[in-house]
Parts: C-alpha cells; sequence; structure tokens
C-alpha cells in the first residue's frame, strides 16, 4: 500500500473504455495502483474484467483513454505512446504476467530450468552457471524439486506448471504482476497451496499486483482493495475487507451471497 516515502502511483488508468464494434469490453474505468498493493477485479463471466486486465498490460489496445506506468527513469509516459518494443521490454523485465492456463505463460518444449532462466537472460544476466543456480533457487521457492530442472513442463502436474510459471514471472524481480484467474482450473487442494504460496511471495517482494478473479475468496486472501465489475463498469470499489463484510451496490450484495464462501 502507499506508504510514507512513497508519493506517486505506479499505475494509473483513467477512463478507460474498450470496445468491439458496438460491444463494450469496458467503459470509462479510473483507478491509481500504488507500490507494493494488491488490487483484485472481480465480477462474473463477461463483465469485463479480463478485457480491462489486457488493456492495463498492454496486450489490448483501448478505445478511449490512458494507462501511464512510473518508468524507473522517473517519467510515467501513456503505455499506448510507447513503441511496441518499449512494451515488450517492459512486459519481459519490469512485469510479470501469471495466466490462469500455465501453458499459456511457459515454453513446453524447453526444460523447467530453461523457462526460468530465459527471464534472466532478458534483463542482462549471461553466466550459464549463476542463471542455473538461480533458477534451482526459484524452484525450490516455489516448491518445485530442484532435481526436476532439467524435465519438461509437459512432464509437470497442472499444479507444478502454475507455481513454475510464478517462478519464471518472479525471478527477474519484477516491480507489477499480472494476474488472470491464477488459481482457476486447479483441484481445490492445490488451489490452496498456491495461493499461500503467492500471498507469502508477494508480501515477501513488496510486489504490486492487479489480479483478476471470479473467486471472491481470492480477492480475500490476495487483495489490499478490490473493484467489482459489472457490464463493462466498476461498480464498486473499496478496501477488500470492506467490500466484501458491507457490499454497497445490490449486484455486489448478490456477488458476496451467491459465491463467497467464507
Amino acid at each position: 500500500m502507499n506508504s510514507a516515502g512513497v508519493d506517486s502511483p505506479l499505475l494509473r488508468c483513467s477512463d478507460l473504455s474498450k470496445y468491439y464494434g458496438r460491444q463494450p469490453g469496458c467503459i470509462d474505468v479510473s483507478f491509481e495502483l500504488w507500490p507494493g498493493e494488491v488490487l483484485a477485479i472481480v465480477g462474473e463471466s463477461g463483465s469485463g474484467k479480463t478485457t480491462l486486465l489486457n488493456c492495463l498490460s498492454a496486450n489490448l489496445e483501448p478505445t478511449s483513454g490512458t494507462v501511464e506506468y512510473a518508468m524507473r527513469d522517473g517519467t510515467m509516459p501513456n503505455l499506448f505512446d510507447l513503441g511496441e518494443a518499449e512494451r515488450r521490454f517492459l512486459m519481459r523485465t519490469d512485469w510479470g504476467f501469471v495466466h490462469q492456463n500455465p501453458a499459456d505463460g511457459l515454453r513446453m518444449a524447453v526444460s523447467a530450468g530453461a523457462n526460468v532462466g530465459e527471464r534472466l537472460m532478458a534483463v542482462g544476466e549471461r553466466h550459464y552457471g549463476k542463471i542455473r543456480h538461480s533458477a534451482s533457487d526459484w524452484l525450490e521457492r516455489v516448491e518445485i524439486e530442484t532435481g526436476r530442472i532439467d524435465d519438461y513442463p509437459r512432464t509437470f502436474s497442472g499444479g507444478m506448471r502454475q507455481r513454475l510459471q510464478i517462478a519464471c514471472n518472479l525471478i527477474s524481480a519484477p516491480r507489477l504482476v499480472f494476474m488472470d484467474e491464477p488459481t482457476g482450473g486447479l483441484d481445490v487442494s492445490v488451489q490452496a497451496r498456491i495461493l499461500d504460496l503467492l500471498r507469502g511471495l508477494v508480501s515477501d517482494l513488496g510486489l504490486s499486483v492487479i489480479v483478476v478473479t471470479h473467486d471472491l475468496a481470492v480477492a480475500r486472501l490476495l487483495s489490499h482493495r478490490m473493484m467489482v465489475m459489472k457490464d463493462g463498469r466498476v461498480i464498486e470499489s473499496g478496501l477488500t475487507d470492506q467490500v466484501l463484510d458491507d457490499p454497497q451496490e445490490a449486484y455486489s450484495q448478490l456477488l458476496v451471497s451467491s459465491i463467497l464462501q467464507v
């Protein structure tokens, strides 16, 4: 969360809209994300949360509005004023993106160690021994046996693939991580382990995170603040516990009563 000495947001979204022809994906979304803050974007399927995430992460160009990001040199440009190469560099270095399907974030035809090591090479590391040592450390950190460093992700279980994808994203010390339904599609027991792992790593590393989920239990466990979306619009936002314990909007009340298991 914004703390002493931190006087500007890491990311600022202003009046962001995305239309697919006449069909709205998201409409007039504005918010700020502060260093070290975890923001959950929640809503049912079709609410616009994934469209919003893809615009925020520069995977999708908005119809109108801006997404400004605080670069390491102190500037805060609109992401869509940057060149394609500059945006790709951000994605490889300063950002992480944890996909719901780990195969979307991994190279299945290379080893676990190579998947993790590629991120280090993207930020300039060239020493093979150091890359392998760091990859081994991170496999251990995400609870994958280091003896599997040369195994291919296709031989891993779904939960192991997701933990490997998390290691690939975090090894380069990104400042901002986007997560799209990070526990979706996993067995309940595996979801719990992944969530516990994520919560610990986010806290230890002081990461800023934007997580999209339809699972309000995920939002409660991971986020400081949340936004509820319906029909492309943010209809309620606030501190996570406040929104979940005392939702103000009728839709939020329905969402909480029908989905949240506590």
